[in-house]
């Protein structure tokens, strides 16, 4: 069996920590501030910095796919030597990276007609999308069939939830991304404005005053989620630049359910960012592939 190789936009978030240690490949996405100059998310800009110009100018950043050609060039290398590529994209509700990824895979196909490559629409977003990023490297790592990784990973995704409030929903009603938690508009001074994201799309959950209710009502939302079978999922804390945010959530979280929660966070990235802006904070869930194998 050829050697499997697993990429993913950057859209996924994971910590750079993990994405050395699955040796995933990372295609970004481009941010801009201006509509003219666009930098590469990660590489040319730091997400630090890209939440500092936010927050400094009060601007609402334009992103950018990766291109056809971004997807060949990582590609094309693998194909040559013979190697199975699995390549995770962004939820294609909110980007068209999957079409890309999914256009450049048929040209590769031209060229390395052998070749095993296989593109997964997430249908999820940052540590979403990345927790099944994680799974999937967890399934290569352990040795299980590329067939049966990409049937695994389809049922995964349908398990993954996101759990989270954002400070203002301005971000999202300009980047036209809101759905149907438009429902939440006209909220108050002060109100947060709860989200789940399932199956690609959001949806309203509800709004409180106060980040410390806000807080509370993230942890309440998850735990309704996985119910009796909390140790059958992977938790992942994301933030919008709000370490503090993030800290209380991971603390709380363990307690509330009595999991094991990594200290390691999802720093939200540009992609995601430019929709929900900074302060943002949610836990991010997924089952483990194990508890799906005998499905």
């Amino acid at each position: 069996m050829s050697e499997i190789i697993l990429i993913s936009d950057s859209a996924c978030d994971l910590p750079e920590s993990l994405i050395h240690q699955h040796h995933i490949k990372i295609v970004p996405f481009y941010v801009s501030f201006d509509q003219e100059t666009y930098y590469k998310e990660i590489l040319d800009l730091p997400i630090s910095k890209f939440y500092e110009v936010m927050r400094k100018d009060k601007i609402f950043p334009k992103t950018s796919l990766p291109s056809i050609n971004d997807y060949m060039e990582v590609f094309t290398p693998l194909a040559k030597k013979g190697q199975s590529i699995i390549c995770v994209c962004l939820s294609s509700h909110f980007s068209g990276s999957y079409n890309a990824a999914v256009n450049a895979r048929e040209l590769i196909l031209e060229n390395y007609p052998d070749t095993q490559i296989a593109i997964i629409n997430s249908l999820n977003a940052t540590a979403g999308e990345g927790l099944l990023v994680q799974e999937i490297a967890h399934m290569i790592a352990n040795g299980l069939p590329f067939d049966t990784i990409i049937d695994t990973a389809h049922k995964l995704r349908d398990s993954a939830r996101i759990f989270f409030f954002v400070e203002s929903l301005d971000y999202l009603e300009h980047g036209g991304r809101i759905g149907k938690a438009a429902a939440l508009l006209g909220t108050m001074l002060n109100v947060k404005p709860l989200i789940y994201l399932k199956d690609g799309l959001l949806f309203p959950n509800g709004k409180v005053r106060g980040i410390k209710k806000a807080l509370v009502k993230t942890l309440e939302a998850t735990q309704e989620y996985v119910g009796e079978h909390a140790r059958d999922y992977h938790y992942l804390i994301a933030h919008a630049d709000n370490i503090e945010y993030a800290s209380v959530l991971h603390q709380e979280l363990s307690t509330f359910l009595n999991v094991n929660v990594p200290d390691k966070f999802a720093f939200i990235g540009t992609t995601i960012g430019v929709n929900t802006g900074p302060d943002v904070g949610g836990i991010c869930v997924i089952k483990k592939y194990q508890t799906l194998l005998d499905e």
